[in-house]
Parts: C-alpha cells; structure tokens; sequence
C-alpha cells in the first residue's frame, strides 16, 4: 500500500482470493445440504432445521473470542494470518464429513461436524475480513477491497453453480449407459458411491467438497505469502468489554447489523426453499443447476455497476437500490406455472445481478464504521466488529434456515414425497415469495437513512490521521 492509501491492483487481486473457496462452501451448505439430508439421507426435516440452527449458535461463544484474539494476538507473522492457516484444515476435515458422509450417518453426526466446520469458518473468515477492512483507510478504496472480495465470492459460486450442472450432465450420460471413458471413471470415482455415478444430490456435494480440498489451501497460501498486514493503528490496548459497551451506543453499526440480520434471513429463508421451488412449483429440476450458473454468471457482471453506482449516489443507497428491484423480480415469481422456464430465468438473472449488492457493500459500510469507532475511543477493534458482524449474519443465516423447513414442515410439505397436493404447493409458494420480500423491505427503510456517507466518512479518516500524527509528534518531542 502507499501513503496515500492507495492500494496495487495485484494487492486487492489476491487478497480477495480467498472468497472463492469461502463460497464453493457456503453455496451448498443454504442450497444442496437440506434436500440431500432430508430426500435422500431420510432425516426428519424439523430436527434437521434444528440441528443446523444450533450448529449455527454455537459461533456466539467463537465468533466474539476469535475476533478479539486476532485484535491482540501479535506474532511474527501477524495478528490474522495465524488464523487462517489454523482454520483451514479444521474447515477441511469438517466439510469432507458432511459432504461425503458415511452411509447411516444421522444427526448427531450433522451436529458434531456442522459445529467444527463453522469454528474452522469462523477462524478463516473473521480475521480475513478484518485484514481486508485493514489493507486501505480511504472510503472508496475499501469499496475496491470488498468489491474484488465479493467479486471472488461470485465467481465462486459461479463455479460452484457450474458443478452441479456438470455432475447432472455426467449423471444422464451414465445412466444412458455411457459408462466408459477416462473422464467417466474419474467421476464415478471422485463423486460416485458403489461404483456408481447417480443424478441425485449426494454427486453434487461430493464435487463441491473435492473443489474445496483444492481451492481453500492454495488460496489461503498465496494470500499468506504475497499480501502484508497493515500494522495495528491502535493507540490504547483494545478493550473487548470496553468495545462491547461502545458498540452498544454506536448508532450507524447498530442499524448495519439490524439490516444485515433482517435481509440475510430474507436470504437464507429463500435459499432453503429455492430448490424445492424449483423442483415441484416451476417443476425444472433438470435445470436447477444451470439457473444457479445463470444467477451468479449474471452476478458477476453486476459487480461493476453496483461498485459505480454505490461511487455515484452511496453505499447506503445503491443497497436499497438493489434491494427493491430483488423484491420486484421475486414478487413476479408468485405468478409462475409449471414449465414456466424462461420466465422464471429472467427473474432469477434480475434477482442475481442484485445479489452482488447484497455482498459486498454492507461490508465496505463496516469497514467506514470501524473508522468512527477508531476516532471516538483512539481504539482499533476491526477484529471485534467483524466478530460481532460475523455473528449476526451467521445468527440470521440459521434464523431463515429454521424458520423455512420449520415452516415447511409446519404446513405439510414432505420433501421425500415426489407429488403434493394444491395446498402444499401454495403454502411453498408464499413463503419462497412473500417470507423474503417483506424482510427485504424492512431493510429497505432502515438502510435508506443509513448516516455514515462517503464526505462524512472522508472527515473521520482526516481528523483520526491528523490527530495520530500530532500524538507521533508529541512522543518524539517528549523522548
């Protein structure tokens, strides 16, 4: 980085590497994990939902500890490179498990690994998080940082989205009988069971797992190797309990972490079900795999214009931008028949090149909250507020999960079941609809009044630079 803030292309390149494996795991676990489980692992899908959400809580007790170890914890290497290294094979391990896992494997084993695999999340992503919002103090620049981040993030889920496809297209062929060839017999050895290659959903998981035992060590090693730490700017030992206290009083982190919580469970609520939507509502499940490639291809190309876009008129607004029009094109879905393919692609593409938004702004408005906290309190606690960042997307995740099998379940829907009845494809199609819109549309009210802007965040980082250098001076004279 230069003096003036200004970071190399190469620099925020590799940082935001990492975001690709992050999202080839991130991608199945809200999409593949709940049908496979449910369809074809025959867990109930109540206790399954219930499972997943403690799995998920049991980062209130990690989340907050790591971020701040990362904040204090000085070594040779760094305060947030240690964790990544350390988390990456418990990340590992724990996805091998449950993508893959053995035959009979039942809750108690979703459970355990699904809790070791969100403490090795946790041990990646939050201390990467914060050394991103660390790498530049300038308001667009970090726009640059989470935008290349996140633009990772989709060209993983891109990637994600394109071995469905692949795995369905190898599954059809053998199931034609073409059973021979190199490429087939690495399949059915990579993602096959009893020597066999089958279309279901087990093949797709076991793809994702063998992307990630490739992905996450290379890039978390060329990140290590080739990316430097900013130094700590703190000019006080950081307090966490202290910290905990000014966060309660920080007016625009408390609204962000409202907004993230509101429309992540939209998020996550929608996922849960958006195969099953696919599957009995618009009834294309030979093409789920290629909607999910066109979402994220179509995110990808939205990166630049939410970036320009949030340059142009704020963050703050471009999220609410991107927000209404996720909920126009959602909306449109309720009137959708069977077959209804392109219809449903266009509205799917629409709701995809909104999601970019959804990713990487509302953590570039972090990182400018992290500044104001830094010039209340002469404290630098990135770590912390990723923690507790970290907590509420992650609380949020499991809420929307929960809250959509529970419901499912609540109303009938057997996801073992192949044909259902009028009301349970109803009851399917409100909540996949109607659920997301309206927390889409809280948040929409809260983040359109969203306080820190671009010239007031530029004021912040001028007066925490003139007020660190007039301290640097006075320690000088003073020694």
């Amino acid at each position: 980085m230069s003096q003036s803030g200004i970071l190399k292309r190469s620099t925020i390149l590799v940082h935001g590497s990492v975001g690709i494996p992050l999202a080839i795991i991130g991608y199945p676990l809200a999409v593949y994990l709940p049908p496979f489980y449910a369809q074809e692992m025959g867990l109930n899908m109540a206790l399954m939902a219930l499972v997943l959400v403690i799995a998920r809580f049991s980062d209130v007790i990690t989340d907050p500890l790591i971020g701040m170890l990362s904040d204090r914890w000085q070594t040779r290497f760094g305060r947030r490179k240690p964790w990544l290294v350390m988390g990456t094979p418990i990340m590992l391990v724990s996805t091998v498990m449950i993508f893959m896992p053995p035959d009979g494997a039942g809750l108690w084993h979703l459970l355990l690994w699904t809790v070791l695999m969100y403490l090795g999340w946790t041990m990646v992503t939050l201390p990467y998080g914060a050394w991103g919002a660390e790498l530049s103090p300038l308001y667009h620049q970090r726009s640059r940082v989470t935008a290349s981040r996140e633009g990772y993030v989709l060209l993983g889920l891109f990637i994600a989205a394109l071995a469905p496809a692949v795995v369905q297209a190898m599954g059809a062929r053998y199931a034609a009988g073409e059973t021979d060839g190199v490429l087939m017999r690495t399949m059915v050895w990579l993602v096959g069971k009893d020597g066999q290659l089958g279309t279901g959903y087990g093949p797709i998981l076991a793809g994702m797992g063998w992307l990630l035992l490739i992905l996450l060590p290379l890039t978390v090693f060329l990140v290590v190797t080739l990316v430097r730490e900013a130094p700590p700017r703190s000019v006080q030992k950081t307090d966490w309990k202290k910290g905990l206290r000014i966060m309660k009083n920080n007016g625009p982190f408390k609204r962000l972490m409202l907004i993230l919580l509101i429309v992540i469970t939209g998020e996550s609520f929608r996922n849960a079900m958006s195969v099953f939507f696919m599957q009995h509502v618009v009834q294309i499940q030979a093409q789920i795999g290629m909607m999910y490639l066109l979402y994220f291809g179509i995110g990808i190309l939205g990166i630049p214009f939410w970036l320009i876009l949030g340059r142009k008129i704020g963050k703050h607004h471009a999220f609410c931008v991107a927000v209404a029009v996720s909920s126009i094109s959602i909306l449109g879905m309720f009137f959708l028949q069977a077959g209804d393919l392109v219809p449903f692609a266009i509205m799917f593409a629409v709701k995809g090149f909104c999601f970019a938004a959804f990713q990487f702004l509302p953590l570039s408005m972090l990182a400018d909250i992290v500044d104001l906290d830094t010039a209340r309190t002469r404290e630098h606690r990135t770590g912390l507020f990723f923690a507790m960042s970290g907590m509420a997307q992650k609380a949020a995740m499991a809420l929307g999960l929960g809250l959509s099998l529970g419901l499912l379940a609540l109303v009938g829907f057997d996801a073992t079941q192949t044909v259902h009845n009028d009301s349970q494809l109803m009851s399917l199609r409100v909540l996949y609809i109607i659920g997301p819109v309206l927390m889409y549309m809280a948040a929409f009210m809260l983040a359109r009044r969203y306080p820190l802007t671009s010239d007031r965040q530029e004021r912040i980082q001028s007066w925490i630079e003139r007020r660190d250098l007039r301290l640097g001076t006075a320690g000088v004279e003073k020694a």
